[in-house]
């Protein structure tokens, strides 16, 4: 009964860490942002960003995910859960040009606001931070993405203002909930990362705990050089 528990709890861990993996992150902090105030972006409602969530999501996260796989697939790299720090650096730095590159192309763009391009700012702050940290100890990459979303939840009720927002795509007024709902929920969805990491074996508390900070300190930093 023991061990059937434990495969339970261990598919459910490996469950939300696929769901919630890091290269998903920013994607998920694009939509926040549509969800809180499509406004920004010149939309009536989060359905109307279907074209930027895309590209977001293919620069971000298709793109970057067949890079690690071709690397799995070359031998550079031995798994895709890569529990060795030393398999972490080729895929640190594929990833890094990518999201350099989106950066890069979202800060050119009028179009999109400054609340989302200092998000993908901290986002490849933390990632270049993530890569000079994994030389001399290992660190959580998700808690590195949940610590960046918590931070992005927590400057939408603070620092942005934002009130009450749509949870559906087209607006429907009569499902709505508040900013101070969404920051509450996304700490909850972090211990639940956190948690997933630790049973799945694949972090130390220490791992988790440095991550979400620099993932929380990077968004803040990157909100204050941009504004």
């Amino acid at each position: 009964m023991a061990m059937i528990l434990q495969t339970i709890l261990r598919s459910v861990a490996q469950f939300i860490s696929v769901i919630f993996h890091p290269l998903l992150v920013l994607t998920y902090m694009l939509l926040l942002l549509l969800a809180a105030n499509p406004y920004l972006f010149g939309f009536n409602n989060l359905g109307e960003g279907h074209k930027t969530i895309l590209v977001v999501f293919l620069s971000t996260f298709l793109l970057p995910a067949f890079s690690v796989m071709l690397m799995k697939w070359l031998g550079m790299i031995q798994s895709l859960e890569m529990r060795d720090k030393s398999e972490r650096i080729g895929p640190y730095i594929a990833t890094g040009v990518f999201y350099l590159w989106t950066f890069k192309s979202l800060y050119a763009n009028t179009d999109i606001p400054v609340a989302f391009t200092a998000a993908v700012l901290g986002a490849t702050m933390a990632l270049f931070a993530s890569f000079f940290i994994n030389i001399f100890q290992k660190i959580s990459a998700h808690a590195v993405g949940m610590g960046g979303l918590t931070a992005l939840a927590f400057l939408t009720v603070v620092w942005f203002g934002y009130g009450t927002f749509s949870l559906t795509a087209l607006g429907d007024a009569g499902a709505q909930t508040t900013t101070e709902v969404a920051f509450m929920t996304v700490i909850f969805l972090s211990g639940l990362v956190g948690t997933a990491r630790l049973l799945l074996g694949a972090h130390q508390p220490k791992d988790l705990y440095a991550g979400f900070l620099l993932g929380f300190a990077t968004q803040i930093i990157a909100i204050k050089i941009l504004l």
